[in-house]
């Protein structure tokens, strides 16, 4: 499985692209930032479009993992967000792959341990569960804990599976 995780911004959306290995380790594959030049919005969402859909191109993921919308403060600024989210969605699913989405707390618990943790905590348990020389930017190390939140939710959804058609599971009581 290789996922592409997405921090949508609409002034820099972060992308993240990891592998889950046969022996099931993760692999870093590549990080970075679509950054989106002041423009009409419009332009704005066709640059995280035409950015997204590079990246699919270029990395050939299997899935992509997105972070979902925050209530924010300022209504503008949570909208702007949603349409930014919306340009990564749409690449991806002209590019037929399955789309997952997290919370940022959802996120954060999968990376650091915890649902809020700060960007530099982020920053630090990626670059250490990836084997990473430095700390990638704020953004990709979002997008790459984006990526790592959906392989330990994937790999937890199918070790339940597996457990339960062995007959581990849950049993019914009488």
């Amino acid at each position: 499985m290789r996922v592409l995780g997405i921090d949508p911004g609409s002034r820099i959306t972060g992308f993240g692209v990891v592998q889950v290995l046969r022996n099931g380790t993760l692999s870093y594959v590549a990080s970075g930032c679509v950054r989106i030049p002041k423009d009409s919005l419009a332009a704005r969402l066709k640059t995280i479009y035409d950015g997204v859909s590079e990246i699919i191109r270029t990395y050939q993921p299997t899935v992509l993992a997105i972070e979902k919308v925050f209530m924010a403060v300022n209504a503008d600024s949570a909208l702007k967000l949603g349409q930014a989210r919306g340009a990564a969605i749409l690449a991806g699913v002209n590019h037929s792959l399955p789309i997952s989405e997290y919370t940022a707390l959802q996120i954060k618990r999968a990376a650091v341990g915890k649902g809020h943790a700060a960007k530099s905590q982020v920053q630090h348990m990626v670059k250490a569960l990836l084997g990473l020389p430095a700390s990638p930017q704020a953004d990709a190390a979002d997008a790459l804990a984006c990526a790592i939140c959906h392989v330990h939710y994937d790999t937890g959804h199918a070790r339940l599976a597996t457990r339960r058609t062995r007959g581990r599971g849950l049993r019914r009581l009488k």
